[in-house]
């Protein structure tokens, strides 16, 4: 069954999903690891296979409530459009990762193929999503192409994902008195969870103290603290 952590996007069927990450010696824990289950997009760059996360090798998507500009001057929902996309990719699609790295909040960094096509590729090709030249430069070619033709997030000038984190971040930090931004939130049946300063319920999650609620000044902190992400169902 494949399901999506968005609000709006609904599920749809998913039949026999297989995921076989074929390992590399990067990390040892990660050798022999075959996983089955439910699949959950989390965002444009990011996917779920049961407890085990996965962050897109290479690409940098707009995160979920982020909106990009038009053409025309106006604004369209590019975080939400990112998702969708990834759902069409890999619904009904054999899924094969291979992991490359783990990175400092846990998530697995893997290249990963639907069909034998390469997610990161198609989301870039598409339009939906940034080389990630930071750390790769693999699908830099893909992002010429796609800016050549004006594609979604290039057609016209917009902020890249991770200017808008750092934004959404700076502004948050400049708000708090100790510079620790970030929500640890407990919710209905004592769910522990964080809200960053771009997740989309930040600005609405209100925390009390006096229930075990925290504030944390990175992600790290928070899951080493027993949170877990922010996501809509």
């Amino acid at each position: 069954m494949l399901t999506t952590a968005m609000k709006f996007l609904r599920p749809v069927s998913f039949a026999a999903l297989m995921l076989f990450l074929s390992i590399s010696a990067v990390h040892a824990e990660l050798q022999s690891i075959r996983i089955t289950g439910e699949v959950s997009v989390f965002d444009g760059d990011t996917i779920e296979i049961g407890p085990v996360l996965l962050r897109l090798h290479g690409i940098d998507a707009p995160e979920n409530g982020q909106k990009c500009a038009t053409a025309d001057g106006g604004v369209w929902r590019c975080g939400a459009a990112a998702s969708n996309k990834m759902v069409e990719f890999i619904t009904g699609k054999a899924l094969d990762c291979n992991p490359l790295e783990r990175d400092p909040y846990g998530r697995i960094i893997a290249r990963c193929m639907a069909n034998g096509e390469d997610l990161g590729a198609m989301m870039v090709r598409e339009g939906l999503a940034w080389a990630f030249l930071e750390y790769s430069a693999e699908y830099a070619e893909l992002e010429t192409t796609a800016k050549a033709s004006g594609l979604n997030v290039w057609q016209a000038k917009t902020q890249t994902p991770w200017d808008y984190r750092d934004d959404k971040w700076n502004r948050a930090v400049e708000a708090r008195p100790d510079g620790c931004p970030i929500k640890g939130n407990i919710g209905a049946g004592k769910a522990k969870i964080y809200h960053t300063p771009w997740s989309p319920n930040y600005g609405t999650t209100k925390i009390d103290k006096t229930k075990g609620e925290l504030w944390f000044c990175t992600e790290a902190e928070a899951l080493a603290a027993g949170w877990a992400a922010q996501r809509s169902k």
